[in-house]
């Protein structure tokens, strides 16, 4: 049974793969969801291989974009970054009744945005597991409104 936080990431993903054109090849419908905990991606074109990260948040004002949002695992994310690979991100924004989709191009993205969590306690279900936050706030302008 999926918990509240994850049926709202299942309705982002549903809007961007709805919604959106492929950034990468332009084409339309051919975006799909990735299995889940697939590392640092959420969908996958099945015509050209373009991955990106769908991040879903409720605020009052879908058009005001957080200061910060939860990202996933830490140490993948690192990783990647220790190699120059970034993701792009779709970040979706509702607050039940109405919904926005913003964009954030990879060559927009650089390490000063992902800021680590601190590790879960050794009595945590998943202990030592660390994840991250994107911290939003000096970059918003970099945006671009979908939908």
């Amino acid at each position: 049974m999926p918990t509240k936080k994850q049926e709202t990431g299942s309705i982002g993903e549903d809007l961007v793969i709805k919604k959106c054109s492929c950034p990468k090849c332009k084409r339309e419908r051919t975006l799909r969801r990735l299995p889940t905990n697939f590392k640092c991606a959420d969908i996958i074109c099945d015509f050209c291989g373009y991955l990106a990260q769908v991040k879903t948040t409720n605020r009052k004002n879908v058009g005001d974009i957080p200061d910060e949002v939860l990202g996933a695992a830490w140490e993948p994310q690192q990783r990647r970054m220790e190699s120059s690979i970034y993701f792009p991100l779709f970040l979706v924004i509702t607050n039940g009744r109405q919904k926005s989709i913003h964009y954030l191009s990879a060559d927009l993205q650089d390490r000063s945005i992902f800021i680590p969590r601190k590790k879960l306690s050794e009595n945590a279900k998943r202990a030592g597991w660390q994840g991250f936050t994107y911290d939003l706030s000096k970059i918003k302008d970099r945006f671009v409104r979908l939908f």
